[in-house]
């Protein structure tokens, strides 16, 4: 077992860090168990139970809010609104014949309807799956849509807008599915009005109903982002979601602030931003729906919204930040709003770049006079969500360690370990896929994540791991060699910041490793001293900045597996619509490099272009 006490030293705004206890034990193969001896504390599985409490505690309070389309105003509902709204909605499910062979597939994208469909789903103990709104609004033969509306077998399916999401729904050859819109009118095929839905008259027995859901049925099926094939559908169930729940407001509850205001853009289909938006609900916070993300277009919402409410929790992804602390440094009012309140920043989906944070936290500085704790959610679809984070004082970005109600396994590989996890917050496995579900367990019946993670300091556990690589993304070299393709990718991120956004690593089967870098414009106009239009490798000034910083890394880096031969800006911004990029701005770098071949091609010519950087 190792302890190790909070800081005590308040380098932190308010921050109560808990202390790290974490036994351990070691194998004689090497393989390490660590478990958080913390104990969660007694909760309601049912999800329900917490609105109603939520709502007999604070009615009046805002629990859902979004911007009208038209005024741009907040538009709000106070909880006792909320809970009325849920029951009718759950009512309504049960009308139309919903449960669990009937289950409600959401195609829409984050907003106050879709939460309120969401949480009517579970309390009726209707399943629902949320799809990711690019498989219904990317043109094309929706194969995607096609092959999850199999395996899912709707009954119910919700698409808010209505008119943009008539394509999918003809291409699906609906016969006995109800389909439910705000703009039912807009559609080709028949649609009942969410408006009428979220107004049914309850039954006398449905919160009997409702308080009798099994906590471990199946409530959701998350989708797996189909990176390395078709999604697959995570079977989650009530205690699952809450688990999670618990298991973070336990170390970091205070810090959270779930129960304060909460704005993110995360999408619902994913994880992480579905735990942002129960979380808030379950703990009595207000969630205000972030109506942009850090893109082209729409990260102006973002940051409008942030100057707005100031809130005191923030999560995003780390291409996010990596646009934020840009703006941050050009704007001193949103700097202003954005630190005025704040306490926490949660980063998942991949490693937060050392630049960024430390960026982050100058600014902290500067602003209010000490550091923000900046802490990570790591898991999967599969372990509900994050369930491992940093809740020690530490300057380094990393996975933390477990959270209370986890056991954690830790197999050598190499020079690091494979981790697998064990707890409540693990699936009972994928839907009508048991073959895939033998595959994902161990012996033990541990979860394979296939991940690779290490120790910050091996005499240490109490100081956490780090991300080390993706077992998928490993591969070979034409000369055999190995290369631990995310690990060598995210230390090139961070050793090429602020000039690139995100990196494509390529090499294999090639003799070398090479890049296509997404650049990141602010620190390429800043480098260049203004604007850059066509390819930035053409401008002098950021030539020789990358080459310099690829010379750096090659010397400290010279071996194949991780000497870069060769550099490249992407020739046209990755896409969604063509599952190179997912909801939460990560890259599919298998799909990136076989959608590229002509920019792979140049890389790799024998005489390469102008707009190829040869290292020396």
């Amino acid at each position: 077992m190792l302890m190790q006490s909070k800081t005590g030293d308040s380098a932190f705004r308010d921050i109560d860090l808990p202390p790290v206890d974490i036994a351990v034990t070691h194998r004689p193969d090497g393989t390490l168990i660590l478990e958080n001896r913390v104990p969660l504390p007694d909760f309601d599985p049912i999800f329900y139970a917490h609105l109603e409490r939520q709502a007999a505690r604070q009615p009046n309070k805002i629990a859902l809010a979004e911007r009208n389309a038209q005024t741009g105003d907040w538009q709000s509902l106070t909880y006792i609104q909320m809970l009325a709204k849920v029951r009718s909605i759950a009512q309504g499910l049960l009308h139309l014949g919903g449960g669990p062979n009937r289950p409600l597939m959401i195609l829409s994208g984050n907003s106050v309807a879709h939460a309120l469909m969401r949480f009517g789903a579970l309390a009726a103990g209707v399943p629902l799956c949320p799809v990711s709104a690019n498989y219904s609004l990317m043109a094309g033969s929706h194969d995607r849509l096609k092959h999850v509306f199999s395996l899912v077998k709707p009954g119910i399916l919700f698409a808010e807008e209505g008119a943009p999401y008539d394509d999918a729904l003809k291409s699906l050859g609906l016969k006995v599915e109800t389909v439910v819109s705000r703009r039912p009118e807009t559609l080709s095929v028949p649609a009942l009005s969410f408006d009428s839905l979220a107004a049914t008259q309850t039954d006398p027995g449905l919160t009997a109903h409702i308080m009798s859901r099994d906590p471990d049925g199946h409530a959701a099926y998350m989708l797996t982002s189909g990176s390395t094939g078709r999604p697959k559908a995570v079977v989650q169930s009530q205690r699952m979601l809450l688990t999670n729940l618990f298991q973070a407001h336990t170390i970091l509850g205070g810090s959270h602030q779930w129960d304060d205001k909460l704005l993110c853009w995360l999408p619902w289909s994913h994880v992480s931003g579905a735990c942002n938006m129960s979380g808030a609900a379950v703990f009595g916070g207000s969630f205000y729906v972030d109506d942009g993300k850090p893109a082209p277009g729409l990260f102006e919402k973002t940051l409008r919204n942030l100057k707005d409410l100031s809130v005191p929790y923030f999560a995003n992804v780390p291409f996010g930040y990596a646009m934020l602390v840009d703006a941050l440094e050009a704007d001193k009012e949103l700097r202003q709003a954005f630190y005025k309140n704040l306490h926490l920043l949660l980063y998942g989906g991949a490693g937060l770049p050392q630049p960024v944070y430390e960026r982050l936290q100058a600014m902290a500085v500067a602003e209010v006079g000490h550091k923000i704790f900046i802490t990570t959610g790591y898991g999967s679809t599969e372990t509900t969500s994050g369930c491992m984070a940093i809740f020690f004082d530490t300057d380094k970005v990393g996975v933390g360690l477990p959270l209370p109600g986890l056991t954690v396994k830790l197999v050598p590989t190499d020079d690091a370990y494979e981790v697998r996890m064990k707890g409540d917050v693990i699936t009972s496995g994928y839907l009508h896929d048991p073959e895939k579900t033998a595959e994902a367990f161990d012996e033990e019946g541990f979860y394979r994540l296939g991940d690779k993670l290490n120790f910050h300091d091996p005499d240490n556990v109490a100081a956490g791991l780090y991300f080390a690589d993706r077992l998928a993304e490993e591969f070979k070299l034409g000369t055999g060699t190995w290369v631990s393709g995310g690990r060598v990718r995210a230390g090139l991120v961070a050793a090429l910041s602020p000039l690139v956004a995100d990196l494509v690593l390529c090499g294999e089967g090639r003799d070398e490793l090479a890049l296509l870098a997404v650049p990141n414009m602010v620190g390429l106009s800043g480098m260049a001293g203004g604007a850059v239009a066509g390819d930035p490798l053409q401008v002098t000034t950021i030539r020789a900045a990358v080459a310099d910083k690829l010379a750096q890394w090659n010397a400290a880096n010279p071996g194949k597996s991780t000497r870069i031969g060769r550099f490249a800006f992407v020739e046209k911004p990755l896409s969604a619509d063509r599952h190179e990029l997912s909801d939460k701005g990560t890259i599919n770098q298998a799909a990136a490099i076989r959608n590229r071949p002509d920019e792979v091609a140049r890389l790799y010519a024998e005489t390469p272009p102008g707009n190829v950087l040869v290292t020396a």
